[in-house]
């Protein structure tokens, strides 16, 4: 991501507190040493009707993907955890809704890189489950470690 002033990242800020989010998903993954992968993503949510302002977004961040879903919204995904990182530092000062959330995440990743054992891992589990009280979601399901 290139040097951004004040004012753009002011902005992105506001984006993501309007139209953006912070999450960690907790995938079912045998080939993971606790049977579960940790995805932490930030996402931002535009009508495709406006897909050539959300391009010029996208390009100022540099840090993801963008994708058209079938029901006319655009996303731009930020799914690895450095540029997740870099980029939370960057607006964290100007954010007023999800200052949680991205306390909750810079928590999360700090802790993830800390787990030795499975009482570690199911203590970073039960910090992930905690977004649940921080964003709305009709699926979310509470998930456990198999002795």
């Amino acid at each position: 991501m290139r040097k951004l002033s004040s004012i753009q990242k002011a902005y992105l800020a506001g984006f993501l507190d309007g139209d953006g989010s912070i999450y960690v998903r907790l995938k079912p993954n045998p080939t993971y040493k606790f049977g579960f992968q940790v995805a932490p993503y930030v996402i931002f949510f535009q009508s495709a009707k406006d897909e050539k302002n959300f391009q010029k977004l996208c390009s100022i961040l540099g840090l993801g993907y963008m994708r058209k879903r079938n029901d006319g919204i655009l996303e731009y995904t930020i799914g690895r955890a450095e540029a997740i990182a870099e980029f939370l530092s960057l607006v964290k000062p100007y954010v007023i809704l999800k200052k949680k959330q991205i306390d909750l995440m810079q928590k999360i990743m700090c802790m993830k890189s800390l787990v030795k054992n499975k009482k570690d891992f199911e203590a970073l589990m039960k910090l992930i489950d905690s977004f649940r009280e921080l964003n709305y979601s009709k699926k979310r399901i509470k998930r456990t470690l198999t002795p």
